[in-house]
C-alpha cells in the first residue's frame, strides 16, 4: 500500500487543527493590545507594529505552506500542532518583547517559521517548480530570522533596527517568491484561512471590551460603551464578510500561476496586515473608553478609533481595488469624513464618540446595500465566476 500524499487534494477545506493554530496566534491579537494599555504614544505603537509584524508574518507564512499541504496526514498535523505550541510561548512573552523577554520571544518565533519553512520544503519537494519556488522565499527569509535573533538577544535600539531590517527582508522574500509560477495555490482554502484570522480578531476586541468591563461598576456610561462596542464590532464584520469578501476571493479564484500568487500575496499577505492593525487599534480605544468612562475620550484614543477605521475599513477598499481595480470611492470617503470627525469632535462623552464611528460604519453599510453599489456588482460578478 502507497504511502500517503502530503500534498493537499484539490477540495481540501480548513481542518480543526489549523482552527486551533489559529485561536493560539490570534490570542496574540490581545497581547499585542496589551503593549498600548499604558499609553498611546509614538514608542508603544512603533513596537505594537514590529512585534505584530512578526506574528502576523509567522501565520501567514505557515497559512501558504498549509495551503499546500494536506493537513488531515499525521505527520502534518504533528507538526501544526508542535508550532502550535512554541507559538503558544510566543504570545505569552510578547508583552516583554522590548523587555526582558525579547530573547524568549525572538527564538519562539525563529521556531515557528522554522517549523513552517520545514513543512512547506517538505510539501514543495513532490513538485520541481513548487521546490524552486520555496527555496528562493526561504533563502531570503533567512537573513530576517537571523536579524529577529540577534535582535532579541541585544536589545536596546539594535533591536528595533534589526527588527525592522527584518521586516524589510520580508517583504522582499515576498516579492521575489511571487514571481515564480509554482506556488499551486488553492484559493478557497486561502480565502477560507485568512476570513477566519479576521473574524476570530474581531470576536478578541469584543473579548478585551469584556475583560476591561467585567470587574468595573456596571454604569450607564459603562453599557453604552459595551452596546456601542458591540455594534460596531458588528458593522466591521458585515463591511467585510457579505461585501469585500466574496470580490477578493472570486478575483483570486480567477488568476492563475504567479499572477495568482501575486494577488494571494498583495490582496492578503500584505493588505490584510494594516486590516488587523486596524483591528487592534480600535480595541485600544475601546479600552481606553471603559476605562475612563466618567471622561472624553484622549486624543490618543480619539486618533486610534479613526486610524482603526481608516486601516480596517479602507483597508478593505485598497485590497478590492488590487484584485478588480475598481475604487469603491463611497466607501473612502466616508471613511475618511468618519475619521476627521472621530478626531475632531472634542470635549464630548466616550459613548458619542463611539456612536460617530458607529453612524460612519451604517452609512457605509447602507449606500453598499443599495442595488447596484459597486461591492455587490463586483461580489456578483466573483459569485458568475466561480460557478
Amino acid at each position: 500500500m502507497m504511502p500517503k500524499s502530503i500534498v493537499s487534494p484539490e477540495d481540501q477545506n480548513v481542518t480543526f487543527v489549523e482552527l486551533f493554530f489559529d485561536l493560539v496566534f490570534v490570542f496574540s491579537v490581545t497581547q499585542v493590545v496589551s503593549l498600548l494599555h499604558h499609553g498611546l504614544d509614538w514608542v508603544a505603537v512603533g513596537q505594537a507594529v514590529l512585534v505584530f509584524w512578526l506574528v502576523w508574518w509567522a501565520w501567514s507564512q505557515f497559512t501558504w505552506a498549509l495551503n499546500a499541504a494536506d493537513t488531515t496526514h499525521h505527520l502534518v498535523q504533528l507538526g501544526v500542532l508542535a508550532a502550535t505550541a512554541v507559538a503558544f510561548f510566543m504570545a505569552i512573552a510578547l508583552p516583554g518583547a522590548f523587555h526582558d523577554r525579547s530573547s524568549w520571544f525572538a527564538v519562539t518565533y525563529v521556531l515557528v517559521r522554522v517549523i513552517g519553512l520545514t513543512l512547506y520544503a517538505w510539501v514543495a519537494s513532490e513538485d520541481p517548480s513548487q521546490r524552486a519556488a520555496v527555496r528562493s522565499f526561504a533563502l531570503v527569509s533567512a537573513g530576517g530570522l537571523l536579524a529577529v535573533l540577534i535582535g532579541g538577544f541585544l536589545g536596546g535600539a539594535a533591536q528595533y533596527w534589526l527588527w525592522g531590517l527584518a521586516i524589510l527582508l520580508d517583504v522582499i522574500a515576498a516579492a521575489v517568491g511571487g514571481q515564480a509560477e509554482g506556488w499551486n495555490l488553492h484559493p478557497e482554502h486561502f480565502g477560507e484561512r485568512h476570513g477566519l484570522f479576521v473574524i476570530i480578531a474581531l470576536g478578541e476586541t469584543l473579548i478585551v471590551a469584556a475583560g476591561a468591563a467585567t470587574d468595573a461598576v456596571w454604569t450607564r456610561g459603562l453599557l453604552g460603551v459595551a452596546v456601542l462596542a458591540v455594534a460596531i464590532t458588528c458593522g466591521l464584520w458585515w463591511s467585510y464578510f457579505p461585501r469585500a469578501k466574496p470580490v477578493l476571493d472570486g478575483a483570486l479564484a480567477s488568476r492563475r500561476g504567479a499572477e495568482q500568487a501575486k494577488m494571494a500575496r498583495d490582496v492578503f499577505s500584505l493588505i490584510h496586515f494594516p486590516m488587523m492593525c486596524g483591528v487592534i487599534a480600535y480595541a485600544a480605544s475601546v479600552e481606553a473608553a471603559v476605562a475612563h468612562l466618567d471622561e472624553p475620550l484622549s486624543l490618543a484614543g480619539r486618533l486610534a478609533l479613526a486610524v482603526g477605521l481608516v486601516l480596517f475599513v479602507g483597508g478593505m477598499a485598497v485590497a478590492v481595488w488590487r484584485a478588480t481595480r475598481r475604487l469603491l470611492l463611497p466607501r473612502v470617503l466616508l471613511t475618511a469624513l468618519t475619521a476627521v470627525a472621530i478626531v475632531a469632535v472634542t470635549g464630548v462623552a466616550s459613548t458619542l464618540t463611539l456612536a460617530i464611528a458607529l453612524a460612519g460604519i451604517v452609512a457605509i453599510a447602507a449606500l453598499e446595500g443599495r442595488t447596484g453599489s459597486p461591492v455587490e456588482d463586483d461580489a456578483q460578478s466573483a459569485r458568475g465566476d466561480q460557478a
